[in-house]
């Protein structure tokens, strides 16, 4: 049984790569896009439940578009799903990532002019021009160039991207500053230092990294995976996840977190990986 989570098909269209694996009325090439929200749901079904989220710049490969929804996947991730047509503008080539936990984009290259929107830590960009303060993206508007990073200087270390989102609140599906779950850290944390990773935990933990055993000793930077939850060690002993139980990304002792999680009922370690 395919996943619907990362195959991309629907009832009427298919994308084409899927001709001989699926039924499809139609097979097409699709076409490409880029996230212009701050931040945009990808929902399961058109005014669905969300599934994750993109930020702004991502790239994202349309196959089909009716009644105000794009239909289609996200290329980073892979993930499938719904996008509201208006999330959605031309294709770009990101130059640049949001290093700041935040920052804003503006009409002008006027810090008094009132912003567009918000972009989160790990926004993508792209720079055509800049000057002492502000960065020229090639659709017009501007950014502060203290808040980018060029792509080509990736963070290498997960962690350092995860203690990033310290505080943030728990949103499930989230996959920004602005509110993010336990596979969402962690598709930031490696994606943002040069890593594939899908958008679930339950992907995550099937194809991340290398299994350990428990005879291995921990090490920053370790995924530990319960059913339906991820976190990402700091060191040996500590923990970093989006959690319920702190309603934000937290840092906890991880034999603490191990006991806690069992006690709730959602039962023991079910595998760790390394990167």
């Amino acid at each position: 049984m395919t996943d619907r989570r990362l195959t991309p098909a629907n009832a009427r269209v298919a994308a084409i790569e899927l001709q001989g694996v699926v039924d499809a009325p139609k097979f097409v090439e699709g076409d490409m896009f880029s996230i212009v929200a701050s931040v945009s749901d990808l929902r399961a079904t058109p005014d669905g439940k969300r599934d994750r989220q993109l930020q702004f710049g991502e790239a994202f490969r349309v196959l089909e578009t009716r009644e105000g929804w794009s239909f289609g996947q996200a290329v980073q991730s892979g993930y499938v799903g719904y996008i509201r047509q208006d999330d959605l503008g031309p294709a770009n080539t990101p130059t640049h990532f949001v290093s700041a936990r935040a920052t804003h984009l503006y009409p002008e290259a006027n810090f008094k002019a009132e912003e567009i929107c918000s972009l989160g830590f790990g926004a993508r960009v792209e720079i055509i021009a800049r000057d002492d303060r502000f960065a020229t993206l090639n659709s017009g508007e501007y950014v502060p160039h203290k808040m980018l990073t060029p792509m080509s200087d990736l963070i290498d270390d997960p962690v350092v991207i995860a203690e990033m989102f310290l505080g943030v609140s728990y949103l499930w599906g989230g996959n920004s500053i602005h509110g993010i779950d336990c596979s969402g850290l962690v598709q930031m944390g490696l994606q943002l230092s040069g890593h594939a990773c899908p958008g679930d935990a339950d992907m995550q933990e099937r194809t991340v990294g290398t299994l350990i055993g428990d005879n291995v000793q921990p090490q920053r930077g370790d995924l530990y995976f319960w059913a339906g939850h991820v976190g990402i060690l700091k060191d040996e002993n500590t923990l970093i996840h989006a959690n319920v139980h702190h309603m934000a990304v937290a840092e906890e002792p991880l034999n603490q977190a191990i006991e806690r999680i069992a006690v709730q009922g959602f039962g023991g370690v079910t595998s760790r990986r390394r990167l």
